[in-house]
């Protein structure tokens, strides 16, 4: 396996959009399944990528996921304040877990935010659920940040976003 992480190019939008998307909906992590709202901005990889740098990985170019870095609070960010950067819609393909990918989309976006002037640490939102991707923040030095923990809905009670820092 030769995993390679690099900026996702046009071609492979759509591509990376569909990975992202069935990542969530196989996961059951979408309140509404395939109607759910968030399901189109999974897919809308053009749009994440105007706003943010969208990574990919890839084995013999083949997509295994993507992840997206926002290198400072604006349009992409959920959650990042003045000197912090932020990870968004982690993925990676079910087929292709258990291969690293994750844990080296996430160390690139760490990479970056220690290449972004004035950025002293990265933050992201995760689901309950998501204890694949818990282990790898952790593991990776992320320290949970309960303080900032929020509802992206709030007429959803049970979705609660966790969060977690990795001071830079």
């Amino acid at each position: 396996m030769t995993l390679r992480i690099r900026p996702v190019l046009p071609s492979e939008y759509d591509a990376l959009g569909e990975i992202t998307a069935q990542a969530y909906l196989q996961d059951g992590l979408l309140d509404f399944g395939e109607s759910d709202p968030y399901l189109d901005q999974l897919r809308d990889v053009a749009k994440r990528a105007s706003a943010a740098e969208v990574l990919v990985a890839t084995d013999d170019e083949v997509l295994l996921g993507g992840v997206t870095f926002v290198p400072a609070p604006g349009p992409m960010a959920d959650i990042a304040r003045p000197g912090e950067a932020e990870i968004r819609m982690l993925a990676v393909d079910k087929a292709a877990r258990g291969r690293g990918a994750g844990e080296a989309l996430v160390r690139a976006c760490a990479e970056r935010a220690r290449a972004v002037a004035g950025c002293r640490a990265i933050v992201l939102s995760t689901q309950r659920a998501m204890c694949g991707a818990h282990r790898i923040y952790e593991r990776l030095g992320f320290i949970r940040t309960p303080e900032r923990d929020w509802q992206p809905l709030p007429e959803l009670a049970d979705l609660t976003l966790l969060t977690y820092q990795l001071t830079l």
